[in-house]
């Protein structure tokens, strides 16, 4: 509240912002008192710390550090692992004694950049490194449109495909576009349509219907009895085709779309 203090002379903006802080916390039915923190995911605390960062900035500049920071999460970047470990154990000693705050340690460490992460993004390695969306996000991308395209429910196509653009969307608008990504979706809901289709001559009808002529690699009855199994065949690696999950209005990861 001093470091508001500094820049905000309406004491009513900051009446405001320390009823903020000690709201309480409401939890099974009863409130507790709250002593240090702001509430989870509320617009006060990116502001906060903000404030309170600034003053981590200033010292970071000073001692001619290169870094970047987003609201709590700070990169700062060193030539060795050596420098690092005697930058990170400066910095620690700094926010304890001049800000009064605690590193997460489950959270720091020093590491090259290709291995950590910076809001879902790293680097490459080599001489001439390259932004990347992080494996860590990737995986949890994955694991999300795992549990989107389930085989399981008794849900159409056009319903899968409606649920997931709803996820696709935000993430693009995040992370931006990624074509590997967008094929491996496709494959997903191929094996979902392979598992509908069920019986075999529906199946062979089907493939047919998607353009696949009965000679074309397997498009038969006896194609595999498994969906992710199937669709590795060559008829189920464009089947149904792109085209056909344009139709239902599945967002797509992809800069341009592959008929």
């Amino acid at each position: 509240m001093g470091l508001v203090a500094k820049r905000v002379s309406d004491k009513r903006i900051l009446k405001l912002i320390r009823g903020f802080l000690t709201a309480g916390v409401l939890a099974d039915g009863l409130v507790s008192p709250t002593e240090e923190g702001t509430p989870q995911g509320g617009p006060l605390s990116p502001l906060l710390s903000n404030l309170m960062l600034d003053v981590l900035d200033k010292e970071l500049e000073k001692r001619g550090h290169r870094f970047v920071r987003y609201a709590d999460d700070c990169n700062i970047y060193v030539r060795s692992q050596r420098a690092g470990e005697r930058v990170m154990a400066g910095i620690e000693q700094y926010l304890a004694k001049r800000l009064k705050l605690k590193v997460n340690k489950a959270k720091s460490a020093v590491a090259k950049p290709s291995i950590r992460k910076f809001l879902g993004f790293s680097f490459t390695s080599g001489k001439q490194p390259r932004r990347r969306i992080a494996p860590q996000a990737i995986d949890r991308f994955k694991a999300k449109i795992r549990e989107l395209t389930r085989r399981t429910g008794g849900r159409s196509l056009s319903q899968v495909a409606k649920e997931l653009s709803c996820y696709l969307i935000g993430w693009r608008a995040y992370f931006g576009f990624c074509d590997d990504l967008d094929q491996w979706i496709r494959r997903r809901l191929r094996a979902i349509a392979w598992k509908q289709w069920r019986r075999g001559r529906t199946r062979f009808a089907e493939l047919r219907r998607c353009g696949c002529r009965p000679g074309l690699g397997g498009a038969n009855r006896r194609q595999s009895p498994r969906p992710l199994a199937a669709q590795q065949q060559p008829p189920l690696a464009i089947a149904p085709p792109t085209a056909f999950f344009v139709s239902l209005r599945l967002a797509t990861l992809a800069p341009k779309r592959v008929a």
